[in-house]
């Protein structure tokens, strides 16, 4: 019994501790300011474990190499996605910069699970700055994109170019430009593997 008294009264103290932690405003949420190292690996953890169940029951479509949806996925990934996670031989872009964590660069590395992509793309990832695209984009269109980013990594920036029909080096002009057109019509990449830079600045 005296344990049990000792182990709620240590949890009542942790509870108190922590409200008085997040009360005081002592946490620094500014975006530039690094997790601690701990504090990121467990974020990491936390979502990949996340999406990794969530994703299981997913259905892949058989088609993800139609031309034609590849085609599609291209677009919604210019219109939409190059802001935050670039495009092959684009320049770093300043909403990019400024983002924490660093969304990846998809057309550097395997986008993994599509269907983590998927449910990635759909539901969005807190603290992060992905959004839930299934709000305003149907799955057909979602999986367009996950259709275009097994391709990627492939792709020169001139076949990115002729792909997707973006007549520019990708630089921030451009952006804003695809952004004021095509705003709304499609759905940005994935940031699944876009975990916290390890630092050491604030928790």
């Amino acid at each position: 019994m005296k344990l049990l008294l000792k182990v709620l009264i240590a949890l009542l103290a942790l509870v108190i501790a922590g409200g008085a932690y997040v009360w005081s405003g002592a946490y620094d949420i500014g975006a530039d300011a690094p997790h601690w190292r701990l504090t990121a690996r467990v974020l990491d953890a936390l979502r990949e474990r996340s999406i990794e169940r969530r994703a299981e029951d997913v259905q892949v479509p058989s088609d993800l190499d139609d031309p034609k949806l590849l085609a599609e996925g291209a677009e919604h990934y210019d219109a939409m996605c190059t802001g935050c996670h670039l495009a092959p031989g684009m320049d770093e872009t300043e909403i990019r910069a400024g983002l924490y964590p660093k969304p990846p660069k998809l057309a550097e590395g395997s986008m993994g699970d599509p269907r983590e992509a998927f449910w990635a793309i759909k539901h969005g990832i807190k603290l992060t700055a992905m959004p839930a695209w299934g709000q305003t984009h149907d799955d057909a269109k979602i999986w367009a994109i996950v259709a275009f980013l097994r391709k990627l990594p492939t792709l020169t920036p001139e076949q990115y170019r002729q792909l997707t029909g973006s007549a520019g080096e990708g630089g921030e002009d451009d952006e804003h430009e695809r952004h004021d057109d095509h705003d709304g019509d499609a759905a940005p990449a994935p940031a699944a593997s876009a975990g916290p830079a390890p630092a050491d600045g604030a928790p």
